[in-house]
């Protein structure tokens, strides 16, 4: 409550104090260095470039968090790169929960050569999407194990240094992620094992 007895506006009171620490030159240097890894990550995972941004946009606000300092992080960029691997499987997992709005907004093409018959890419289009949506139904962890693997292309050293986990770790879990999605791919196109 305010001196007058009425209670403030909580909005109004967050906009009122300084929300950061982290100065704003240095979160444009950050940004400026990593917005183009930051929206590939999320868009190879999502799908769509209006997501990608949504994901880049909570990505760089987390940085205005207070307390957040990026002398703290190791090596910002794998950090960044999974903050958005991260945020962007957030997304997804809540799109998929709420099933009203599909992931294939401004889908990716697989070859932009034109000798591929268009009932080709859309039948990529469906894989893309349901592939998507598998990935979700992973763990979080192997999830993304996956995407950082191959969607991001990290190798295996990389993945267990930026997770802290042994390398026999991410093999394992990529083992057992890649076995799951191959049953549910083979599902999808009505094959039997």
């Amino acid at each position: 409550m305010n001196g007058k007895g009425r209670r403030e506006n909580p909005l109004q009171a967050a906009i009122a104090k300084p929300i950061t620490q982290t100065p704003s030159g240095e979160l444009e240097e950050i940004y400026q260095a990593h917005h183009g890894r930051v929206f590939g990550a999320a868009y190879r995972i999502t799908g769509s470039a209006t997501d990608a941004e949504d994901v880049l946009q909570t990505v760089f606000l987390r940085l205005l968090r207070p307390g957040w300092a990026a002398d703290a992080v190791g090596n910002l960029g794998a950090y960044l790169q999974r903050a958005a691997v991260n945020a962007a499987l957030d997304l997804v997992r809540a799109r998929r929960e709420a099933r009203s709005v599909p992931l294939e907004e401004v889908a990716p093409r697989l070859s932009q050569d034109s000798r591929f018959r268009p009932d080709r890419r859309q039948d990529a289009r469906e894989l893309r999407a349901f592939l998507r949506k598998a990935i979700t139904s992973l763990s979080p962890k192997a999830a993304e194990i996956f995407v950082l693997r191959y969607f991001e292309g990290c190798g295996n050293p990389e993945i267990a240094g930026m997770l802290g986990i042994s390398e026999n770790d991410v093999a394992v879990t990529l083992h057992r992620s890649r076995s799951r999605l191959q049953e549910e791919i083979r599902s999808f196109w009505g094959e039997t094992l």
